[in-house]
């Protein structure tokens, strides 16, 4: 059963289409991946589905729970239990750890944020009164991402590029937490171009040149990775002036 669809999207930005009506369908409980290479439209697709302002001139439908949801903002779409992971986390100077998971709850008990911080890997006793700025890394942003994701208890959750600039073993702990997720039932994204995160993954789609052209389970998508996106004979082509060796890596 589809958790979330879009229906014959197109997007246009700075004069070109960045989405070819394209429709897509995420299976409710599944870990589904999006690969392709760069400038493919990825994390545009993320964004609209997310609402952000400069993505929200398209036609088509998005459809989550049965409704349409094209009119309804962010945090409207966070409410009804939509939420987005960053490449790059942003910081928020003065913001302190506590209060930046505990965001949509400002009720939320102290031995919850504690356990939140506990289950991404974070000792709650260094972390909880940090701020959220340019002191942690990447892969602790990461983490405090993830752990305000579990906090919220979103119903649909999509992760773009989950390892960008970050070590081994957080991005095993991040692997722990998608597997977490999906054994309570919610429904995941992974925007990637990283083998290993595309592997967590229990269904994907191939996306090019805004459009997906090819989707099935995981290991029928790996041999794209294989090939680097080599030339080929589909109508969606990537534009040969696309810079394709910042491919998959």
């Amino acid at each position: 059963m589809a958790l979330l669809e879009l229906k014959n999207i197109t997007l246009k930005l700075d004069n070109r289409n960045i989405l070819n009506n394209l429709s897509i369908s995420f299976e409710k409980g599944r870990v589904h991946a999006v690969v392709g290479p760069n400038g493919a439209g990825k994390s545009t697709l993320a964004y609209t589905i997310m609402g952000l302002n400069a993505y929200r001139g398209f036609s088509g439908d998005i459809i989550f729970k049965n409704e349409n949801i094209n009119s309804l903002s962010i945090d409207e779409r966070a409410r009804k239990g939509i939420t987005l992971g960053w490449q790059e986390p942003a910081r928020f100077e003065g913001l302190r750890v506590r209060d930046f998971i505990a965001v949509a709850d400002r009720k939320m008990k102290t031995e919850k944020i504690k356990e939140m911080l506990q289950k991404v890997g974070l000792d709650p006793n260094s972390y909880f009164t940090r701020s959220v700025d340019k002191t942690l890394s990447g892969g602790e942003r990461k983490k405090l991402e993830l752990a305000g994701i579990l906090a919220l208890e979103p119903d649909f959750i999509i992760l773009d590029e989950p390892d960008s600039g970050i070590d081994i073993e957080s991005l095993d702990r991040i692997f722990e937490i998608i597997k977490f997720l999906r054994s309570k039932g919610k429904t995941i994204v992974l925007v990637t171009h990283s083998m290993a995160v595309l592997q967590q993954a229990d269904h994907a789609f191939l996306m090019c040149n805004g459009a997906i052209i090819d989707e099935g389970e995981t290991k029928a998508i790996i041999p794209y990775f294989e090939n680097k996106c080599i030339p080929c004979a589909h109508k969606n082509l990537p534009d040969p002036a696309e810079n394709r060796e910042e491919g998959l890596q």
